[in-house]
Formats: structure tokens, C-alpha cells, sequence
């Protein structure tokens, strides 16, 4: 989405990505974690968090459940509402980026097209798209906050999944299947991606 507003000018930053990563240790990036509800994003995501910070790195966990409470609490689930949640989304993680931290972002962000427009604001850094490809029967098994079981009863409309759809990813760069493997094999999996895509230096 382009501002057309005519009277805006984008002001010039004193410093640049050099400057920070030498002060990070390690180059800004956005790790987009995408899949169906249940698919264990969020437990990734913040484990994550938290095994990087152990490491060194300097990085922070944008959650969809979180986001929902604050910055897009206006927001519902109409395929509009979640195109305009991811865009928001996904500049703010590329402001995350761009500042020389690591965005871990955990959204089922269903559309193919929105996960793109992420990408695209990202561009200054790089956005590694991470695809929890969990199957819908084993989310629909785990249901932690029973959401699917709302959905089957017709009390929860337009439920990814179930009665809305989830545009898998074509060309992710790194696939993990929590239901084939534990939370740890997963976890340890998501670090070495990270760890070989930006290493500390």
C-alpha cells in the first residue's frame, strides 16, 4: 500500500545497517511463522525468543493473539480485516528489522498475496517465511483453546480451516512439521535455520 498523500517526506536515518549490525552482532530479519491454528507457532516463536537472547541475539516475538489486544484490536476476522492485520503486521516487523533486531512473527496469516506484501516491507533486510505445516487433524486433536470445536458447531464463522481457507505456502524456506516430531525436535530444527541464515559475528 502506497501513501498518496503529496505533502510527506521521508526522513534519512544518521545510520545505517552496517552500524547496527556491528552493534547487534548479526543482520535484522523478519521469521515469519505461518500455519494453521494449533500448528504450535506461538510455542516456536517464543522458544525461539528465548534460545536466541541465550545465544546473543537480539530479537523480540510478535505474537497474533498480542497484537490482537493492541495494535489491531479494531480489527476482525473478515478476509478485509485480515489482509489489513498481516499489513500492519508486516511493516511493523520490517521496522523491527530495519532497526537491526530479529522479528519472530507467529500469525496463521492464510492468504498467499498478504505473506508476499510481508515480504515485500521486509526488503531492506530479509524475511525468512517458516511454514508450521502441521496437518488439520492434529490441530483440530490439540484445540488448546477449543476454537475448533466452536467452529464445527457454527459458533465460531469464517475459522481458518474449517470454513475459511489456508493458502499453503509454495516455496517457504524452511518447513517444520510439529506433528511429526516434538516440540524440542522442532525447536532445535528452527534454531540451526536461524543460526546458519544469521550468524553471530
Amino acid at each position: 500500500m502506497t501513501n498518496s498523500n503529496t505533502n510527506l517526506t521521508a526522513v534519512a536515518h544518521h545510520i545505517d545497517q552496517t552500524d547496527r549490525r556491528r552493534r547487534f552482532g548479526h543482520d535484522g530479519a523478519v521469521i515469519w511463522l505461518t500455519g494453521l491454528s494449533a500448528a504450535g507457532k506461538s510455542t516456536l516463536a517464543m522458544g525461539l525468543e528465548a534460545r536466541l537472547l541465550a545465544l546473543g541475539y537480539a530479537c523480540y516475538t510478535l505474537d497474533g493473539d498480542n497484537i490482537r489486544h493492541g495494535l489491531n484490536a479494531n480489527l476482525g476476522f473478515s478476509p478485509e480485516d485480515r489482509s489489513e492485520n498481516i499489513r500492519r503486521v508486516g511493516e511493523v516487523a520490517a521496522l523491527f528489522a530495519d532497526a537491526g533486531l530479529i522479528c519472530i512473527t507467529a500469525f496463521i496469516s492464510p492468504y498467499r498475496k498478504d505473506r508476499e506484501m510481508a515480504r515485500a516491507a521486509a526488503q531492506r533486510t530479509s524475511f525468512h517465511e517458516v511454514h508450521v505445516a502441521t496437518d488439520l487433524q492434529t490441530c483440530e486433536a490439540r484445540d488448546p483453546k477449543g476454537l475448533y470445536r466452536k467452529a464445527r458447531a457454527g459458533k465460531l464463522p469464517d475459522f481458518t480451516g474449517v470454513d475459511a481457507p489456508y493458502e499453503v505456502p509454495l516455496a517457504a524456506e524452511l518447513v517444520i512439521d510439529t506433528g511429526g516430531q516434538s516440540v524440542a525436535q522442532s525447536l532445535d530444527q528452527l534454531v540451526a535455520y536461524v543460526k546458519a541464515q544469521l550468524a553471530l559475528g
